[in-house]
């Protein structure tokens, strides 16, 4: 087990048409998301205009995750859905899929034999919570929306704040406590090799 932090003043971000988007992770490291050549990728995007087009993206499969904000996400001929703070959906990267509404989100993007899940955690000050690594997880990433936190892995403790992402590769089924210091909302990624 290797854990990681990887600080928020690293990642880049970048203008699309409604917005901005930030790069968290992609794998394999020389991946480019506009080559298309990535095996799972995780962002968070700003959404700032009221109704915009998704990129289509085929052969990957796509959660999403509001953060902030609310949204509607229109898949032609497949489902509609209304996505408020922590809803998450899952959808096929080739679908025509628009959105209503302003958010701030979190994007997981995986194909082939990559597959992943996310989910929220909010914790109050002071709060500590044990936080459980999904089995058989190969990376496991904890990204820091709002606040700051100390997360003691393994005797190791490291301190986290907005913005900056935990990567623990290989946890075996480890579990770890995180101890916020101010009010803090966590979303953890567990990512799958089958």
């Amino acid at each position: 087990m290797k854990t990681t932090l990887l600080p928020a003043s690293t990642f880049k971000t970048n203008v699309w048409g409604g917005g901005t988007t930030t790069e968290l992770f992609i794998y394999p490291p020389a991946a480019k998301y506009a080559l298309r050549d990535f095996d799972f990728r995780l962002s968070s995007a700003t959404v700032e205009v009221e109704t915009s087009d998704f990129t289509a993206l085929p052969g990957f499969h796509r959660k999403l995750m509001v953060l902030d904000g609310a949204t509607k996400l229109m898949h032609e001929n497949q489902h509609e859905i209304l996505l408020k703070k922590f809803d998450v959906d899952a959808f096929e990267g080739d679908w025509k899929t628009t959105s209503a509404g302003k958010c701030t989100d979190f994007n997981l993007m995986t194909r082939g034999n990559f597959s992943g899940e996310i989910a929220a955690r909010e914790l109050e000050k002071n709060q500590s919570t044990a936080v459980n690594i999904p089995k058989n997880a190969v990376w496991f990433f904890v990204y820091v929306f709002r606040g700051e936190v100390s997360f003691s892995i393994n005797s190791e403790v490291f301190s986290a704040h907005k913005g900056d992402v935990i990567l623990i590769e290989n946890p075996e089924d480890s579990k770890f406590t995180a101890l916020s210091s101010t009010k803090t909302e966590l979303v953890f990624s567990a990512i799958h090799v089958f």
